[in-house]
Formats: structure tokens, C-alpha cells, sequence
């Protein structure tokens, strides 16, 4: 097999462990040695490094991403008769926990160039809602670039309206030199092992400054339980966080800071690459993104990645299809989303880790010049 034909990896998980090793190793052993597998020392002791890191006051540890977005949700009482707004080019759990919970999730259209929501389109279907309460707003940082949350917030202010950052990829992203985590009243957080700080299972985490609410996340992660194991305030879930992915979290956050300069500079590479070819990312002074994905856009997608297998190098479509047009939401509907029906067109993500050295990154770059020129002639 040829250098150019050896395949190459979309996320590598095994580089970051092989450089992570002794802290990783070291963090599980202390945990197989202590035994406190449920809610050990290791949970409170990331959730305060988190809180840190993201300069809010409180973090609460959950099972995975998808349960913080719900127990977010759960904790405003949410349910029936209730309507929350979304983008619709996302990935299914933002609208999932919705449907769950008995309310109806309202597909918004997103920015062509952020691929966040468009804040032009959820005012005018604020405007047009009928027959439902307008509850919460869900925002998602597409790809680790922070949503629009100045004008968010003034949208949910002025509508009376729960505002919930869905950060599953945007974890160490800024916002006009504020962390992700203080950008919304709330922030969900998903650690699904290919995120930007990701563990070796499920886990997640929400964000917040509001004391009263972390309490109740606290709650409804343990069954929505109160002061004693079996009393019981409120219906609740079992999510909590394992003790064991709490312990790779902490190793991985001691390096978090250089595997986002890390995947800066991959993009970078990209983007100095890839300038006129196709699409490349949005950018903007105000804000950093986590690069959970580098995702360009161009006319013949199924050609580019045949192409690109063709040179070892695996891609992933985020995403191919609209929450609109899912069938499990179809009864949900509500009219057409151009941009987002266009960006599930058009839309490809090439390999991004910080372990993706300036050699691949070059051979990925010529393999896409390569398909540009040869779709050309």
C-alpha cells in the first residue's frame, strides 16, 4: 500500500491515549484501588475543575450529554403544551429530549456561514406560534463555534423564554473572551469520547451560575432524590456520572488547553489549504471554536468521498439529513429550512484531532485539491 493510500484516522483516540498514558492509567488505578465507583472523589473533584475552568459557580456531572439537555429541561418543568426552538441542523438529541418530555421542539432554519441558529428566523417563528407556550430556546455551537447569545438573550428576555446552550461540541470555545459555560443561564455539556474533551464512555455535565438549579439537577440525576437516599422530592433519572469517566476527564482536562491549540492549528493548516477550493469554516475576531469538526461545504459530495477513499482519507457527513425531515419527527414539521436543507447537501467534515500532524494534514489537503482539480477538467 502506497503512503498516499494508507488510511488515515478521523479521530484518533489511540494517539491521545498513547500521550496521555501514565496521568490517564494513574487516574483509573486510584479509583479500581478506592472502590467508590458511584459518585466517587473523582466526580466532585471534576465537577469543581470544570466550574473552574469555565468560570461558572456550579457543575453537576451527568451520564451523557443527551441527559444533561434533558435534565435542563426536567428542571424548568418543561412538558406538554410547551414549545421549544431549535435548530434544525443538529444532531438528534437536541430535539430528542423535547419529544420525551411531552413538549413539541420547533425547528428554526440556522446561519449560512455559523451553521447556528438564525436568530432572524426563531423572532419570526416566535411571532407566528400558536396554540402552544413558548418555553426555552435551545442553542447549539455547531462544530465548537459559540451561537449568536448576545442576541439570544435578548430574544429570551423579551419572550419570557428559557435559554439552554447545547456546548456537546464547543467545550473550551470563547465567546468574546467568555468561556463557554457563562455565555447561557445553562450549558450542556457532552464528554461521547470524539468530543473536543471526551471520555471513554458516556458521561456529560451542566453549567450554571444559579444555585437553585444545580440543586435540582443534583436531584433529578439520582432518581430525584432529596437529603436521604429514599426520599424522594421529584420524578427523576439515574445519570449519574461514572467515577471512572470522571477520572480520564480529569487527565484529559490537565491537557485540554494544548489539544485545543492543537486542533487551532489543524484548522489553520486547512484553512490556508483549502482558500478557494471549497467553502472552508466560518471565522470571526469575536469568537474561538473548539473545532469539534472541520466541516467544509462544496457541490459533489458523494465524488469528494469517493475520492478521498480512494487516498486513505476517511470523512463523516454532520449531518445528512434535517431534523425537519426525520421521520421521527415529522409530525413536527413546520415548513421549509432552506439553509439547513442546503448544508445537508453539501456539507462534509475531514479529519480533525489534535494529534493530526502537519503531515497528514498536508496529504489530506493535496487529496482534496487533487478531487477539485480532477472534478474540474
Amino acid at each position: 500500500m502506497t503512503d498516499r493510500a494508507r488510511p488515515l484516522s478521523f479521530a484518533d483516540l489511540g494517539a491521545q491515549y498513547r500521550r496521555l498514558k501514565p496521568a490517564i492509567d494513574a487516574r483509573i488505578q486510584a479509583v479500581l484501588d478506592h472502590g467508590r465507583f458511584i459518585l466517587g472523589p473523582e466526580v466532585a473533584e471534576l465537577e469543581d475543575a470544570l466550574a473552574v475552568y469555565a468560570g461558572c459557580a456550579h457543575a453537576v456531572g451527568v451520564a451523557s450529554g443527551t441527559d444533561a439537555l434533558q435534565i435542563a429541561l426536567m428542571g424548568e418543568g418543561i412538558g406538554p403544551g410547551d414549545a421549544v426552538f431549535l435548530p434544525a441542523f443538529t444532531f438528534t438529541a437536541t430535539a430528542e429530549v423535547v419529544a420525551l418530555l411531552g413538549a413539541t421542539p420547533v425547528f428554526v432554519d440556522v446561519d449560512p456561514r455559523s451553521f447556528t441558529i438564525d436568530c432572524g428566523d426563531l423572532a419570526r417563528r416566535l411571532a407566528a406560534l400558536k396554540d402552544l407556550r413558548a418555553r426555552a430556546v435551545i442553542a447549539v455551537d455547531l462544530f465548537g463555534l459559540p451561537a449568536d447569545y448576545a442576541a439570544l438573550r435578548d430574544l429570551a428576555g423579551r419572550h419570557g423564554l428559557f435559554l439552554l446552550a447545547d456546548a456537546a461540541q464547543s467545550f473550551g470555545a470563547t465567546l468574546n473572551g467568555a468561556r463557554v459555560g457563562t455565555l447561557a443561564p445553562v450549558t450542556a455539556l457532552s464528554f461521547f469520547p470524539a468530543k473536543p474533551l471526551g471520555c471513554y464512555g458516556d458521561g456529560g455535565a451542566l453549567l450554571t451560575d444559579d444555585a437553585d438549579r444545580a440543586a435540582r439537577y443534583r436531584s433529578i440525576r439520582a432518581h430525584g432524590k432529596g437529603d436521604g437516599k429514599y426520599d424522594i422530592e421529584r420524578v427523576g433519572l439515574n445519570s449519574r456520572l461514572d467515577t471512572l469517566q470522571a477520572a480520564i476527564l480529569l487527565a484529559k482536562l490537565a491537557a485540554f488547553d494544548d489539544d485545543l491549540t492543537a486542533r487551532e492549528a489543524v484548522a489553520r493548516r486547512y484553512d490556508a489549504a483549502l482558500a478557494g477550493l471549497v467553502i472552508t469554516p466560518h471565522r470571526t475576531n469575536r469568537s474561538r471554536s473548539a473545532w469539534a469538526q472541520y466541516a467544509i461545504l462544496l457541490d459533489d459530495r458523494a465524488a469528494m468521498v469517493e475520492f478521498l477513499k480512494t487516498r486513505g482519507v476517511p470523512t463523516a457527513v454532520h449531518y445528512p439529513r434535517p431534523l425537519h425531515r426525520q421521520p421521527a419527527y415529522a409530525h413536527f414539521a413546520n415548513g421549509p429550512l432552506p439553509v439547513s436543507e442546503m448544508l445537508c447537501d453539501r456539507i462534509l467534515s475531514l479529519p480533525m484531532h489534535p494529534d493530526l500532524d502537519e503531515a497528514a494534514s498536508q496529504r489530506i489537503c493535496a487529496a482534496v485539491k487533487e478531487a477539485v482539480v480532477a472534478a474540474g477538467s
